[in-house]
């Protein structure tokens, strides 16, 4: 009787396991963005469905909380310690899963190395929501199963992870922080996030 209980319990376990999901990460990187010739630093603070850039350009905004569990971010101005809640758009979105959204042709062009880590470059065909199709160049780290950077092919834009560390992110880096008073819900332009995600 033994036996079948253990086996049992094994099965279960390997249900729970396969169920949960893979690409669950957590990790902080250095994050460079490159778009219509301007070049941006932020560090990125990543757990799956909430995460955080400090932005290392000049500006009001120096730190962006994304909260996608909530479907809210915040902009922080620690110069006056208030911040700014705004609706989750698509436009906060990081570009850390190794699927892009609209896929529809991947194909394996190379190896390199990268920051480290082994990647392998992909050329990636994707389909936009008007319909226009982009093609794009993917290397994804195959050691942390992590897309290192993605770039346009025409070479519009470029995101890159730099320094990766994988590993717990505290709770305190995706919470407003302690006496932070909301900014005033007239809309600043001023207050536009400077880093949109490509």
């Amino acid at each position: 009787m033994v036996k079948p209980a253990a086996e049992w319990l094994f099965s279960a376990l390997m249900v729970f396991v396969l169920a949960a999901p893979c690409w669950a990460i957590e990790f902080a990187a250095d994050r460079i963005t490159r778009t219509d010739r301007h070049i941006r630093h932020s560090r990125v603070f990543y757990r799956d469905q909430m995460w955080r850039l400090d932005h290392n350009t000049a500006g009001a905004v120096s730190v962006t909380i994304v909260r996608k569990d909530r479907d809210l971010v915040w902009l922080l101005v620690p110069s006056t310690h208030q911040f700014k809640t705004l609706a989750f758009h698509s436009d906060y979105t990081l570009a850390v899963s190794t699927h892009l959204d609209g896929e529809t042709s991947r194909e394996p062009i190379g190896t390199q190395l990268l920051d480290g880590h082994p990647t392998t470059l992909y050329e990636v065909t994707a389909a936009g929501t008007d319909g226009t199709k982009d093609t794009y160049y993917q290397w994804v780290a195959t050691d942390i199963n992590l897309p290192l950077k993605l770039a346009k092919k025409n070479g519009d834009w470029m995101v890159e992870y730099r320094h990766v560390k994988i590993g717990p992110v505290a709770d305190s880096f995706f919470q407003l922080p302690h006496r932070y008073q909301p900014l005033d819900p007239s809309p600043s332009p001023s207050l536009s996030p400077r880093d949109p995600s490509p």
